[in-house]
């Protein structure tokens, strides 16, 4: 009986240990990990929280359910071809800096054991992980970084979203044909003597230098001419010799490429020195941020800046502005160019692994390469997202497109972001020429 006694306790022992580990075992979540390396502190960190917050809401979409968006991905809670697993962002901050991104991604495909990488913004720091990514045969979807030159290396595990800027540029210069053709709403035909002297300034980096040459390359393919083409050293204290340069150019149209703490200062200066283009147009970036609205106030009424997504993009897309009351409600923000662009790389990689239904990287890139999301599950306003798997681009989004946009003062006194290219789809006549200081 004592044999039987003690068989007794030690079964009730362990079913009582079971039943302790029963619930942890139960209750451990399946979860995707994905990297994200952005620049959440220096000169772009505007960007960065912009970026992060825009990914971070598409995160929390996927892993709940929320059935009054009407899009795939709210609807699973979780990735649904992989039980339901939720999605983990680990984030790190490249500070700008494409050794310190590259050494990071290591990190996280070494250390932290992530199923694939979504950054980085700098085109500089996206070429230098995604170097990494190519080398460990790591997933990397890219959403927000425009070099052409990042999908023409052949790479076998990178994926580009977002259109880069030589479509960017080019609907600039179509911008500009437009006007002389009487296209553009509220302003009559220019004659093109008026347009054709352009000046540009561009931060001298792997995407400035990028759009410096597309902006001759595009000029000279329309008829305009370049008068003046400067590269500068990216966080400047001063640009007052650059603007000087500029300006004894005596161009009609002024083009820049320049993040956020770079755009505030160029258009201080600009100011200070009472510059007066027909034109003034930011290669996004820094002309898009909250912060350079915030800064410079009326300052800015007749700039342009080319995006993604302008909060207009509201007025004709129902899901746009479902999703950006929601990110307004989390950052006080509207959405712009930087976070829906991360909202919708995060919401690639979503449907990537619901398509893939695995976390092995074969699979993963098959799906990538195979993939298509209608353009009614974006919030941008693009045809959808299907990348190239042949010729010069590969991994780019073959389905995106731009807009342009305007600063304007609307009828509450604030100032605001006017879409006025595409032609079709403007929201408010152009301010023509620029009002000058």
């Amino acid at each position: 009986m004592r044999n039987k006694g003690k068989v007794l306790m030690g079964l009730l022992g362990v079913l009582a240990v079971f039943c302790l580990l029963t619930p942890s075992v139960v209750s451990a979540e399946k979860v995707v990990k994905i990297g994200v390396i952005y620049p959440l502190t220096g000169g772009a960190a505007a960007a960065g929280r912009e970026l992060r917050a825009g990914a971070e809401l598409a995160a929390e979409i996927a892993n709940n359910v929320m059935p009054n968006l009407p899009m795939t991905m709210a609807k699973n809670a979780g990735i649904k071809a992989l039980g339901g697993a939720k999605i983990k962002l680990i984030f790190k901050d490249h500070e700008g800096n494409p050794t310190l991104g590259a050494d990071l991604a290591k990190k996280l495909i070494l250390d932290e054991k992530v199923d694939g990488i979504l950054g980085c913004y700098f085109s500089s720091v996206t070429k230098t992980v995604s170097a990494v990514c190519e080398q460990y045969g790591v997933p990397m979807i890219n959403a927000a970084s425009t070099s052409p030159a990042l999908t023409k290396r052949g790479f076998k595990w990178f994926w580009r979203t977002t259109p880069h800027d030589k479509w960017f540029t080019k609907d600039l210069f179509e911008l500009l044909k437009g006007l002389t053709e009487g296209k553009v709403r509220g302003v009559k035909a220019v004659p093109k003597s008026e347009i054709i002297n352009i000046a540009s300034a561009c931060e001298k980096t792997e995407w400035g230098s990028h759009v410096s040459e597309l902006i001759k390359h595009f000029a000279k393919e329309y008829g305009f001419k370049v008068r003046r083409s400067i590269l500068y050293a990216a966080k400047s204290a001063d640009l007052s010799s650059e603007v000087r340069a500029l300006k004894a150019a005596k161009p009609d149209v002024m083009l820049f490429a320049s993040y956020t703490s770079d755009a505030i200062l160029m258009v201080k200066t600009l100011k200070a020195q009472k510059a007066k283009p027909k034109i003034i147009w930011g290669q996004d970036a820094g002309f898009e941020k909250p912060e350079f609205r915030k800064t410079l106030g009326d300052s800015i009424v007749g700039i342009l800046t080319r995006t993604v997504f302008l909060p207009k993009v509201v007025e004709i897309k129902k899901l746009a502005g479902l999703v950006n009351e929601m990110y307004k409600a989390k950052t006080g923000n509207d959405l712009g160019g930087a976070s829906a662009r991360a909202f919708t790389g995060l919401q690639t990689w979503v449907h990537v692994l619901e398509k893939a239904g695995s976390t092995k990287p074969a699979d993963i890139q098959k799906a990538a390469n195979t993939l298509y999301i209608p353009g009614s599950e974006l919030v941008v306003p693009w045809k959808g997202v299907k990348f190239s798997t042949s010729g010069e681009e590969l991994g780019q989004n073959v389905l995106g497109s731009g807009l342009i946009g305007q600063y304007q003062k609307g009828p509450d006194g604030r100032v605001v972001l006017e879409i006025i290219y595409p032609f079709d789809v403007a929201s408010a006549d152009m301010i023509y020429p620029f009002p000058g200081y």
